[in-house]
């Protein structure tokens, strides 16, 4: 849907987007060939063609990283539909959030496999750097409070420049309030292991722990299993939020007309 938004361009609101759509103007190309936009100098319009042929030639490019900061934070999911199939769904598990906490296991899902990088075993900085230069979007859940910024700070140069549709905020357009488990059950969505099922972040620091103590895999399997269902739900929920967030940003009252 970033191809009918307006709201990466200089001064243009949400309801100066939505006016847009209802003259007619629900996509970047009906922009380019009016000859007049009611509310838009003749002027601004000239730049404003200039700003929709360089995201033009982005998505062309594939170029994610031209769209940081040019949308607020919280409407990266239009980006969604676009990056999905280059999108990279991650989510880490830590020892705490206190000094000296680190990163115990790294997980992604790229929509058909999952790779899980887990500290002292084959969590390798440089091939976890190469590994997420071949995405365009990250998505997460409280990404954008936690995951993203907590990375950061242990690994400042890993993460690529390239957007973060955070779901958190977006299932709150929708009204999913709640952490990730709690949505999922409001979805439907069944983990396969019924004790991962039953799980929190709070087991997955414990869960580490035990493993740490006693050297017993059966823990370590378990915080594996509860990562990568994380990483895989996350694809669903935003397959629903983005589906219900084009219903009620872009209604068929302007985009389809």
């Amino acid at each position: 849907m970033i191809q009918n938004s307006f709201i990466f361009l200089d001064n243009i609101s949400k309801r100066k987007e939505i006016l847009l759509w209802e003259q007619g103007i629900t996509n970047w190309d009906r922009f380019l060939e009016s000859d007049k936009i009611k509310g838009i100098s003749k002027s601004r319009k000239f730049f404003y063609d200039t700003q929709i042929n360089r995201a033009k030639v982005a998505l062309k490019e594939m170029n994610s990283t031209y769209f940081i900061n040019k949308l607020p934070s919280d409407e990266n999911w239009r980006l969604y539909d676009y990056f999905k199939d280059e999108a990279c769904f991650l989510d880490i598990e830590t020892t705490g959030v206190g000094p000296g906490s680190y990163i115990t296991v790294i997980g992604m899902f790229d929509g058909y496999d999952t790779k899980t990088m887990i500290q002292g075993i084959n969590l390798n900085i440089r091939e976890l750097k190469k590994e997420l230069a071949n995405y365009k979007l990250i998505v997460t859940f409280n990404g954008a409070t936690f995951d993203l910024p907590f990375i950061k700070k242990r690994y400042p140069s890993l993460l690529p420049e390239i957007p973060n549709f955070d779901l958190k905020s977006a299932c709150a357009k929708i009204n999913l309030n709640g952490g990730l488990k709690y949505i999922e059950k409001l979805l439907d969505i069944e983990r396969k292991n019924k004790i991962v099922s039953n799980l929190n972040g709070g087991d997955a620091v414990r869960l580490w722990r035990m493993y740490r103590a006693s050297g017993n895999k059966h823990y370590l399997k378990l915080l594996i299993e509860y990562n990568e269902e994380d990483c895989i739900n996350l694809k669903q929920i935003a397959d629903y939020a983005v589906k219900k967030l084009k219903q009620i940003y872009f209604s068929e009252n302007y985009i389809y007309q």
